[in-house]
């Protein structure tokens, strides 16, 4: 599997007013770490054709984090694509070690000339996803 980790340290205006992560920067965060992948594993010619763009989130909150804490995300494409469309997973462990956040969002690929989707090219997918 082609797992890619980032590690995120909540800084106070991170917080909410319960004292914990707001649920918009975890959003914030699924984003960033679908982001980072994506430019370390896709070579520049990709980058520069294509844009993504999220079609859903799927987002379950198991647990709080606090300002100053650091949570390790780590995401993955766990299913070829379906035309234009792949799901991605995510998934944040607090400093304790348990799960706080687990998402599995839908992205959707644009072609930045025509800001049209397109299909997943095989070979980009072909990056992403481990040989079976």
């Amino acid at each position: 599997m082609n797992e890619h980790f980032l590690h995120i340290t909540a800084q106070q205006s991170d917080i909410d007013e319960l004292g914990h992560v707001n649920n918009a920067v975890w959003v914030r965060w699924i984003q960033d770490i679908a982001t980072v992948h994506w430019n370390a594993v896709a070579p520049q010619e990709y980058v520069d054709r294509y844009i993504w763009v999220v079609t859903r989130h799927e987002i379950d909150y198991r647990g709080n984090v606090e300002a100053g804490q650091t949570v390790t995300g780590r995401t993955w494409i766990s299913e070829p694509p379906k035309g234009a469309r792949f799901w991605r997973n995510v998934c944040f462990t607090g400093p304790d070690g348990n799960i706080k956040v687990e998402a599995k969002t839908n992205w959707a690929i644009i072609d930045r000339a025509t800001g049209r989707p397109v299909r997943v090219p095989p070979a980009l997918a072909a990056l992403f996803l481990s040989p079976e």
